[in-house]
């Protein structure tokens, strides 16, 4: 499982299937969640902007992201 650490209060969906590398561009991640192949905490997702937070699961293609407060 790849975890993303946030700098923030929290990470769009398609910046984090990014940052993971599960895709290689903003509009391949669009599409991806648009399409329905993303889901966040168990749930299918299709708002790119969907924000995430701590302990948040992304999962695609079968990779999971897990989303952790940064130290």
């Amino acid at each position: 499982m790849e975890t993303i650490y946030l700098r923030d209060d929290y990470i769009k969906l398609g910046q984090a299937l990014k940052a993971a590398g599960l895709v290689e561009s903003g509009v391949d991640a669009k599409f991806a969640i648009q399409d329905g192949y993303v889901k966040v905490n168990g749930q299918k997702e299709v708002q790119r902007g969907k924000k995430l937070y701590n302990g948040d699961i992304v999962e695609f293609e079968g990779n999971q992201i897990k989303i952790t407060s940064g130290s």
